[in-house]
This record gives C-alpha cells, structure tokens and sequence, in this order.
C-alpha cells in the first residue's frame, strides 16, 4: 500500500503575534498527519517569536527559523518553500483559519495536477463573516491555459497545495508581482490546475493583508495607480512571462509584448486591440464582468495617455 506523502506547511511571519495563535491552532489539528510545519520569521518585533517558540516545544513536526535580515514578503516566502521536505507543499498566511479537513481534502484532490487551490470565506477582523466569498467575485479556474492568468489571477496563495517539483521551474520568484499569480502562470504552462468550490480557509481582512482582493486599498488588478502606470506595469509583467522557457503559447505572449510596448508610446494602439478582442474569451475569463464591461476593458487598454510622459 502506497504511504500518505509527506506535506509541508510554508508559513511566513512578521509582527502577526494579534492572530497567529487562532491560525496556528487550525494547522497542528489538521486531520492529515503525514506534515511538517515549517515557520520562517522576517525579524519580528512584537510577540511573534514568542508565540511560535511555545508552539514549538509542544508538536514536533514545528519547526521555527528566523532570518538575520528582513527579506521582504517575496524573499521570506522563496525561503520558506526552499526549507521544505514534503513531495507536497501547501502555503500559509498568518491571519486565517483552516477547515480541519483542508489538507485532507486537497491531498485527495491534487492528482496529476500541479497545484490545487479552493475558495475561501472572507472574514472580518473580529473572525465574523462578511457573508462573501472569492467565487462570489470572480470564476475560479481549472486546466492548462496560462493565457488565462496573463491579466488576471484567481488563485488566493493559502489556498495552494503544490507540487514541489513547481518550484524547479517557478524560482526565483519576481519580486514586483504576486507569487501566487507567477505560481499559477507557470503550473498552467508545464501542467494543470485543480479547485475545490469548498471554503477551506476563512480569509481575514485587515489593514495589513498584502493583498486587498476586497478593493478597499485598490484595484483587483495588481498594476495601481495612473491609467499609464498600470499599462506599463502589464508590459512588464508580459515581459517576464514572455521570458519564461517553458511557453505553451510563445507566439502569443510575444505578440502581446510587443503589441503593449508599443502602445506605451502612443495614444491607441489597433494591434493590441485586435489581440485582446481575439483572445478575450480567456484574457478575461476570471472577471466576473459582463460583455459590456470586457469591452470597456479592452477600451481602457487601446487608448490613453502615452506612458512616456511619466517620465518627463
């Protein structure tokens, strides 16, 4: 009989001593147990540490490391997944709450696939429900199209339970982008990608999530500020997706490339139009948005300021 492999918990910490120890709680009563708990602090200063040590003293399978330097969300993370063992690695916030059977479930779930994800329930600060959920603002995705997450991402990094032969080809991370987008681009280029419309993870809100997927701090789409700075923001996130060696669709992430490093030094652009229009059904196929809004989209990517004057 095959034995359960080995998964391995990556969470990340700084200063989150106000709901670790509700998070942690869920972790160590996981109803799978073939895990290990790998914690990495970035030079925490408040009760963090403390926390995690006593946690450590009392499950075996803890394990605490703290860096010397402070290495940024994107560097703590890259980290963390590296210190791993498991033939599985699911990822960890410091503010959230698992469904006992999360892991469970998702081990099951993860067949051939390279990753599995779920929704997740958003939560206020206090832990009560906010009656919403991510598949409420967005279509979840399955299979091995990455042109879907070239605009936009669906997939909530704690809600990954992943191959760890992704990393091989998804390090290093890019530092200026969501490594749960950059996680979902490549696993759909060398693979597929699975869900579970279960609520697995309640998803606490606050003022200091890293992302803000609610659009109280921002817009959904990570490129913020100006119209122009957001066009020059998806130009270079194509760029590192068009030099990424294992494309299925090459062509078409150097078509959109160029067509965007074009449009930053115009004021319309008919070839990028003719792109996205084409290839709408799965540039946007994440936005929960009607026709017309796709094409006020699309619109808003074909005309505008000329990105240059950014820099005058």
């Amino acid at each position: 009989m095959k034995s359960a492999p080995l998964v391995s918990i990556a969470m990340c910490t700084f200063n989150g001593a106000k709901y670790l120890a509700e998070q942690l709680n869920t972790l160590v009563n996981q109803s799978y147990k073939p895990i290990e708990i790998i914690v990495v602090d970035d030079c925490s200063t408040d009760e963090t540490l403390s926390i995690l040590t006593k946690y450590a003293k009392t499950y075996p399978h803890f394990n605490i490391h703290q860096n010397k330097t402070n290495l940024g969300f994107t560097g703590n993370f890259e980290r963390a997944v590296n210190l791993c063992k498991g033939q599985l690695i699911a990822l960890c916030d410091q503010d959230d709450l698992w469904h006992p059977q999360k892991i469970e479930l998702q081990v099951k779930g993860i067949e051939e696939n390279m990753f599995i994800y779920h929704d997740s329930e958003f939560i206020h600060e206090d832990g009560k429900s906010m009656n919403l959920k991510i598949s409420d603002l967005m279509n979840l995705y399955r299979g091995g199209d990455p042109t879907t997450f070239l605009f936009f991402n669906c997939v909530s990094g704690h809600s990954i339970l992943m191959k760890k032969e992704l990393l091989n080809s998804a390090l290093p991370l890019k530092k200026e982008y969501f490594h749960d987008w950059w996680l979902a681009y490549v696993a759909t280029n060398i693979g597929t990608i699975d869900y579970i419309p279960q609520c697995l993870v309640k998803y606490r809100q606050h003022d200091k999530n890293e992302t803000d997927i609610l659009r109280t701090k921002h817009d959904m789409n990570v490129y913020k500020y100006s119209s122009a700075e957001k066009i020059e923001g998806i130009r270079q996130w194509l760029g590192f997706c068009a030099n990424f060696r294992k494309n299925k669709d090459q062509h078409l992430i150097n078509q959109l490339y160029g067509a965007y490093t074009k449009r930053v030094n115009s004021f319309i652009s008919f070839d990028l139009s003719i792109l996205l229009f084409q290839n709408r059904r799965t540039i946007l196929y994440i936005r929960k948005k009607g026709k017309l809004n796709a094409l006020n989209y699309i619109y808003s990517q074909i005309w505008g300021v000329k990105i240059k004057k950014l820099h005058c």
